[in-house]
């Protein structure tokens, strides 16, 4: 990247600061949230775990245009919604000089993605948040970030039913909370307060199979929650 100069009131400033894009994608799996890591193919950090993302590209007509590029190349996951979190810029976050990193967050299903590891990354795998590898450049402190920002957003917006099935049960739906919140909540006051909303949609089904016995299927219903005079808050 060439160096601009540009001379205030006699100073020389010289401008080399790089811009990346980061992707924080969540699911949740086998009781746990997990987030989509890489593995380095090349320096800095080679053979390190990492959250998905790269340097902001000339064709690129946008940031999230980038973070979905990046996302696709490095994990085959594509065509997904993208929330962007937060900027980080510490001087020293980066080895290979000032960078800026534009964080974006996304919450996937993954049984719903085949993940496939390219460019410059080795490998591509989930993880649970709770017992992670060492990661690469301050992709920690990002990842810190985002989960205490899901765990505020499902406190007022529908971004938890992103991570469950299209059908589900209310236990699946406060097993999502309760692991994303990292604590127990009460089942009878759970219960009420998203019965009495009106935006879960009785799918008149029961679940079939499993150790459990047979449960009512529910739906999100984004055109109800819509209606909603006021945003619940669903504090526990």
């Amino acid at each position: 990247m060439p160096n601009i100069e540009y001379t205030v009131f006699g100073s020389s400033i010289v401008n080399d600061v790089r811009v990346t894009v980061d992707v924080v994608a969540f699911a949740i799996e086998q009781d746990s949230l997990e987030v989509l890591l890489i593995k380095r193919k090349y320096e800095p950090f080679r053979n390190q775990w990492a959250l998905p993302g790269g340097f902001l590209a000339s064709s690129d007509q946008s940031l999230e245009e980038a973070a979905a590029r990046e996302l696709s190349e490095e994990t085959n996951v594509s065509d997904i919604y993208l929330e962007q979190l937060y900027s980080f810029g510490d001087i020293d976050r980066d080895p290979r000089g000032r960078t800026v990193t534009i964080a974006y967050l996304a919450l996937l299903r993954a049984d719903e993605v085949e993940l496939q590891a390219a460019t410059d990354a080795s490998g591509v795998a989930w993880f649970p948040v709770h017992s992670l590898p060492d990661l690469a450049f301050d992709h920690g402190r990002i990842l810190d970030y985002a989960i205490s920002r899901l765990r505020y957003k499902i406190e007022y917006s529908p971004c938890v039913f992103s991570l469950l099935p299209e059908s589900f049960t209310l236990r699946s739906l406060q097993n999502a909370y309760e692991i994303i919140l990292g604590k127990e909540i009460d089942n009878r006051n759970f219960r009420k307060k998203f019965l009495g909303t009106g935006i879960l949609i009785d799918q008149d089904e029961l679940t079939r199979g499993g150790p459990h016995r047979p449960a009512k299927l529910y739906k999100f219903s984004m055109q109800e929650f819509s209606r909603l005079a006021d945003r619940p808050v669903f504090t526990f």
